[in-house]
């Protein structure tokens, strides 16, 4: 019998000393009982630098005495971390998501602290890191200490992300309700259109992999008839549920992890919690390992789906930053869109609606000053949205821009057309 000792989240956090690197976990994994134990340290507690992916649930880093403790050097920007971010109290890390854990492993961030969430250990003294090993396997292997928010709602999960209790420095029992997002909500004719255009894309027996939000869900919706489909995806949501219970989702002819599904985090639905529990067909692994390009091109007819804040007339696109204003991050686009275009039958697909919902339109004839450059023009080949789809892969600057006034918003044409002979026609 393996002798567990649980303590408080207040004693646990004691760990964490002035001057600290503290990861905090992400995703639906983000220790939330943890967090606040933290910053109830704040009257005592300086300089203190934390890092992180995306962060979900009742947490909240822009309180003015948060702002004197803590500065936010996050690694991709999310609702909780924005404001922070964008502050003298805070910054970001422009970085490949496969490329994070070598931040930890090579002590480029050194990590102090890390403040975890896992399942509860089983017989032999292992915890799962659950819905998000992604970044969080490096930070663990690196931390000087850990500390785990044991939750028994947290999905264990196969793959890279068991945890010995022998690594875990405290552990901290709190049962809670993970964070759900539901993409599914919401969703307008623009996005129902693209989803079916994407769909229009994907081939029997291709590997999918999907981007966060209401398009990758409505493309999922338009797959009911195929055939094979495999799934390496840097994340999971709902909507590859009934597709994988169907068989349409079966890995069968992918030729790296034959069979099962591979993914680095997991954000959905209490539905899609359980449904990843124990489920032998769900790797969740690395996020060295599932968005290296070398993995990715090794499996058949690639379908990288993600998308975009706007794309100017050569094709290249933003889809971190509003401007100056940093919105989330580099993300994972560049790792598939590059690993798709390599793979053989691979498609690499930005997917966007045409305007944004104040009726701007996402087409535009350049960048917004100071947008950041997530995937080159040279690495883009779709581009979707509800009024049709091209291909720019080995076109011109004059035909990509062309085409891209195509399938834009009516009524930005003009204008598009207006900027088209103004750059490459007005002598």
């Amino acid at each position: 019998m393996i002798d567990i000792n649980y303590t408080s989240a207040d004693e646990a956090v004691n760990y964490i000393q002035p001057g600290n690197r503290v990861f905090i976990h992400g995703g639906a994994a983000t220790p939330s009982h943890l967090v606040k134990a933290m910053q109830q340290r704040c009257h005592e507690l300086y300089n203190i630098e934390l890092v992180s992916i995306t962060t979900l649930g009742d947490v909240n880093f822009d309180k003015p005495e948060y702002r004197k403790s803590f500065f936010f050097n996050s690694l991709f920007v999310s609702a909780a971390t924005r404001a922070v971010a964008n502050s003298e109290d805070g910054d970001y890390v422009p970085i490949f998501l496969s490329q994070i854990p070598q931040l930890f492993r090579k002590n480029i961030l050194t990590i102090d602290v890390a403040l975890i969430q896992v399942s509860p250990p089983d017989a032999h003294g292992f915890c799962s890191l659950g819905t998000s090993v992604d970044v969080a396997r490096a930070a663990v292997e690196m931390a000087k200490y850990v500390i785990a928010q044991v939750n028994p709602l947290m999905p264990r999960t196969h793959g890279d992300g068991y945890v010995h209790i022998e690594k875990l420095d405290a552990m901290v029992w709190h049962k809670a309700e993970l964070p759900e997002v539901d993409y599914s909500a919401e969703v307008s004719d623009a996005v129902e259109k693209i989803g079916f255009n994407v769909a229009s894309l994907v081939e029997d027996g291709a590997t999918l992999q999907l981007g966060i939000g209401s398009i990758p869900d409505q493309v999922l919706k338009n797959l009911t008839t195929h055939k094979n489909l495999g799934l390496h995806t840097e994340m999971l949501s709902d909507g590859v549920i009934p597709l994988i219970e169907r068989g349409i989702i079966n890995n069968s002819l992918k030729k790296l992890n034959t069979g099962r599904s591979v993914t680095s985090f997991i954000t959905g639905t209490r539905k899609l919690y359980d449904f990843v529990n124990d489920n032998p067909g769900v790797r969740v692994m690395d996020i060295s390992y599932v968005n290296d390009t070398s993995i990715i091109r090794q499996n058949p007819r690639v379908a990288a789906i993600n998308s975009a804040i706007e794309i100017d007339l050569t094709g290249q696109i933003c889809s971190d930053s509003i401007g100056t204003f940093q919105y989330s991050g580099i993300g994972g686009q560049m790792d598939f869109i590059h690993g798709a275009s390599l793979s053989e039958g691979g498609k690499p697909i930005i997917a966007l609606p045409s305007q944004t919902n104040k009726g701007i339109s996402r087409i535009v004839p350049f960048l917004k000053e100071g947008a950041g450059v997530v995937t080159t023009r040279g690495h883009v080949h779709w581009v979707v949205t509800e009024y049709g789809l091209v291909n720019l892969f080995g076109k011109s600057l004059k035909q990509r821009a062309q085409s891209l006034i195509e399938i834009a918003h009516p009524d930005h044409r003009g204008t598009l057309e207006e900027a088209f002979y103004n750059r490459f026609e007005k002598v």
